[in-house]
């Protein structure tokens, strides 16, 4: 069956400002979100891509700007189901305020239990994006043939526990899984089961070297701060 390729969007303003973005409209990439952008066609070259979907967000549009420009024969779509988590209430504010709700502790280490005030469970967060990727992927061999490949640009949170459905882990173990901004992760469907060919790769280990916490914070996207969920804006 079809593969698929998903990137999480380049490094946002709301990740340098320590802001738990969701849906919050407005949300560009930074300076160093537009480098990784700008950088994305490079390292897929040589990948035929049957088709790009994206995340509504303007920060994961941004991010396949440079891409779809080096590709204009390759076809854009948006779904809504893989926009980022629907925070509710926790919307817009500092990662640093929200690790001092009690909430935060059931978010980082009973996930499936969690329904943010004003907003969306995640496991409901976690339905509609495997649903999405389930019908996509359908989608896209029936059109394009079981060796096709295709493109999502999505969120931290989605990307990991659409991981996470890949590998057999129940939702609680979702944060256990890294992925940086803009990085590249490959799941294979197949009829008997997915396999995960690449996780989290942005094509080099400087991640791997350590930061100042500061630093650290800025360069995943608020990891640091929160461990990933709720966070991975």
């Amino acid at each position: 069956m079809a593969t698929l390729i998903l990137v999480r969007h380049g490094r946002s303003t709301a990740n340098t400002a320590g802001l738990l973005a969701g849906w919050t409209p407005g949300v560009a990439l930074d300076e160093r979100g537009a480098e990784q952008a700008a950088a994305l066609p490079g390292r897929l070259a040589g990948v035929p891509l049957a088709a790009a979907v994206s995340s509504p967000l303007q920060r994961c549009r941004e991010t396949l700007a440079p891409l779809l420009a080096a590709r204009p024969g390759l076809a854009l779509h948006t779904d809504d189901r893989i926009g980022e988590c629907h925070y509710g209430d926790w919307s817009g504010r500092k990662l640093s305020e929200l690790s001092e709700e009690p909430l935060m502790k059931i978010v980082q280490q009973h996930p499936s239990a969690v329904a943010f005030p004003g907003g969306e469970s995640m496991r409901a967060m976690q339905a509609r994006a495997v649903d999405a990727v389930r019908e996509w992927n359908a989608r896209i061999e029936e059109e394009h043939g079981s060796d096709a490949v295709f493109l999502m640009c999505s969120h931290g949170d989605i990307i990991k526990s659409l991981v996470a459905d890949a590998l057999g882990m129940h939702l609680d173990l979702f944060q256990r899984i890294h992925v940086d901004p803009c990085s590249v992760t490959a799941v294979r469907y197949t009829p008997t089961r997915p396999f995960v060919f690449r996780l989290g790769d942005t094509g080099d280990f400087g991640s791997l070297v350590p930061h100042a916490p500061s630093d650290k914070a800025a360069e995943d996207g608020g990891n640091a701060v929160v461990g990933g969920g709720a966070g991975a804006a």
